[in-house]
């Protein structure tokens, strides 16, 4: 006797249409307070321009995450692998607003050609999106004075950095040291890291910037950016993550060893460089984990196309990559 499958349950259009709504004013909320405010925040700074210009960093970065996911989506149904809609993930108040987008896939992956269409997908429609949203937002940005900031090796904000300053400041309790004078800080600058392609974009639209100068970004450029980063995060190759999908593609049960030389990146960046990749590291290593599920049939060949899509993916990665997304400087 024949056993009919379960039905799946009807889509929730109104759960995915809440979930954009709201992550519409998480996001809308976040740029006021991080990027537009002056502390102590104000009402009254909550302007009509004000407003405009929050709701164009919203709907960039929005634009740059739907657009992701529904490339997934869309080369998901395109193989006949049940998936569904995005999810916007808010996040009220901290960061900028929003956790990103996530699609669940029902189905098991049915060949690696179909695994790397569908991983691939994603990323990519991203950047055609993201891209040219960086180029009109560089090119209404304003080019101003600015000190230059050196970077070091360790940096400040390193792991090994701070390992110093406690070993130091345990020295001085030790030996009874008289306390240093309190340094006085007039402001905290947050620095966006330059990605190549972030410096290629720049360059086109605003040409070579002297010494001294640097570039005071319209709101979407801020998105973008962040659209950047997502593309950076999610192409490593680790896991299920996009660039894990790819790494097994090529690679099969070996991909695994591409996985733990990546987190082994990401411990020197989080030792030497910036503490900041240690949250990356944890979730990529303890909930993303480097393992990744066979596909259907694994015997049918890998396509040259795909692996020209891998290559290109490869590219993309190294165009977004940046050792220090963001830095706290304290002037």
């Amino acid at each position: 006797m024949d056993i009919a499958p379960a039905a799946r349950a009807a889509p929730r259009y109104w759960v995915h249409l809440l979930l954009f709504l709201l992550t519409v004013v998480t996001t809308f909320t976040s740029y006021l307070l991080y990027f537009h405010f002056q502390r102590p925040y104000s009402l009254d700074e909550v302007t009509a321009e004000a407003a405009q210009r929050a709701l164009s960093f919203s709907l960039s970065l929005l634009a740059i995450l739907g657009t992701h996911e529904m490339g997934h989506y869309v080369l998901a149904r395109i193989h006949r692998v049940d998936t569904s809609l995005p999810y916007f993930i808010p996040l009220p108040v901290l960061g900028v607003g929003t956790l990103g987008a996530v699609i669940r896939i029902r189905d098991r992956i049915p060949h690696r050609n179909a695994l790397v269409d569908i991983g691939a997908a994603g990323p990519l429609a991203g950047l055609v999106v993201a891209i040219p949203i960086l180029y009109w937002g560089l090119s209404h940005s304003t080019v101003v004075d600015a000190p230059q900031v050196p970077s070091r090796f360790p940096g400040d904000a390193s792991l090994w950095a701070y390992g110093r300053e406690v070993f130091a400041w345990v020295m001085a309790k030790v030996t009874h040291a008289p306390p240093e004078p309190e340094p006085v800080f007039n402001g905290v600058q947050t620095i966006f890291g330059d990605s190549l392609l972030m410096q290629g974009l720049t360059r086109l639209a605003l040409g070579p910037l002297p010494e001294g100068k640097d570039v005071l970004v319209h709101p979407v450029v801020i998105a973008g950016w962040f659209g950047l980063l997502v593309t950076l995060l999610n192409l490593m190759p680790m896991g299920q993550l996009d660039g894990g999908h790819l790494a097994f593609a090529l690679l099969g049960r070996h991909a695994h060893w591409v996985g733990r030389a990546m987190a082994a990146v990401l411990l020197f960046l989080t030792l030497f460089v910036t503490a900041s990749w240690g949250l990356w590291l944890l979730v990529t290593s303890k909930v993303v984990g480097f393992g990744h599920p066979e596909v259907l049939e694994p015997l049918e060949p890998l396509s040259p196309t795909r692996k020209w899509i891998c290559a290109l993916c490869m590219l993309a990665l190294i165009g977004c990559a940046m050792p220090v997304p963001l830095r706290q400087v304290v002037s």
